[in-house]
């Protein structure tokens, strides 16, 4: 147990880790989590997240939670962050033998988290419309992810993965909120289901100006690039290390060298696509071999001035 100079029980703040999906979200968790001194909780709100880890469901993708709609979250998310399993729960929604190995997984991070009174890292690029709630009634560090436009859109196009935005336009609360400056461009996406290129490129533009937007109420909120970890991944993991209060080891400069050096895959699998072991530099090149020049232009012009915020220096070919 943890206490202050007083004896009062000091309770370790959990970490949120967040940003678009396909931006490196995963990568900087388990990284951060190799310290031992975290423990990893993976996505609570994704539309198929498991009830063992957080009892209550979601609806669609990029939910957003406020205080005006916390009623059903906070309670259960403080059951998370005290690492208080939902065993039945689980058991009750078994459907698979892989279903059954994540709940010995999910199970064995909650016991050892709560026994070692680890903080909780919870890695979720759905929570980056929620950011100032988490910071507010969780007390969360948070790190946002950030990966050039040209690379996010390009990982998408390689997957297919649409992105249906009925999944925003059906959360008044996100709109009225947030999205309103950006309803008709929204509007406009949404009528073609199959251009990848749009979608992902406004989606880009939402996620990270509303993320931005926010630092002037939370500056404790932390930005890190992608490709900056991917150059320097070292430097930039020990920076991140201080600036949230972990301890940098050499344990943790090993489990970087192993999941960032030149001798692992320079494009992970596409039915690995959480895989965390690649070569960081190499991967930085491949969004050139998979957008064309129309393609990137499109990109450019549809993310407009927010790329500016985070990528001054940003070249386009």
């Amino acid at each position: 147990m943890v206490r202050d100079t007083s004896g009062k029980e000091i309770k370790p703040q959990p970490i949120l880790v967040t940003g678009a999906h396909r931006s490196g979200t995963t990568w900087v968790g388990k990284i951060l989590c190799a310290s031992g001194e975290a423990a990893y909780i993976s996505e609570p709100l994704n539309l198929w997240h498991r009830p063992g880890v957080m009892r209550t469901p979601v609806s669609g993708w990029y939910t957003y939670i406020s205080m005006e709609n916390e009623a059903g979250y906070l309670p259960a998310f403080r059951e998370t962050l005290q690492y208080r399993y939902h065993l039945w729960q689980e058991i009750q929604s078994l459907k698979s033998w892989h279903d059954f190995l994540r709940m010995l997984r999910d199970s064995n991070i909650f016991f050892w988290g709560k026994l070692l009174e680890k903080r909780p890292l919870l890695k979720d690029p759905f929570a980056a419309f929620s950011i100032p709630w988490f910071v507010e009634r969780l007390n969360c560090q948070v790190v946002v992810t950030v990966r050039h436009p040209l690379a996010f859109v390009s990982s998408l196009k390689r997957l297919g993965w649409n992105f249906n935005y009925y999944d925003l336009l059906e959360q008044p609360l996100l709109m009225q909120d947030c999205l309103n400056p950006f309803r008709q461009e929204i509007l406009s996406v949404q009528q073609t289901p199959n251009d990848i290129i749009a979608q992902g490129s406004l989606l880009w533009k939402l996620i990270y100006q509303t993320a931005y937007d926010c630092q002037g109420r939370h500056p404790g909120v932390v930005f890190v690039r992608h490709e900056d970890l991917s150059v320097t991944p070292v430097e930039g993991f020990q920076r991140l290390y201080e600036k949230l209060g972990l301890h940098f080891s050499t344990k943790v400069e090993d489990a970087i060298k192993k999941s960032s050096g030149s001798e692992n895959p320079k494009e992970l699998s596409k039915t690995r696509v959480h895989a965390v072991r690649l070569d960081s530099r190499a991967n930085l090149e491949n969004w050139k071999r998979r957008l064309t020049a129309d393609e990137i232009q499109r990109i450019q012009e549809l993310t407009g001035d927010a790329v500016v915020t985070f990528y001054p220096e940003a070249e386009w070919r």
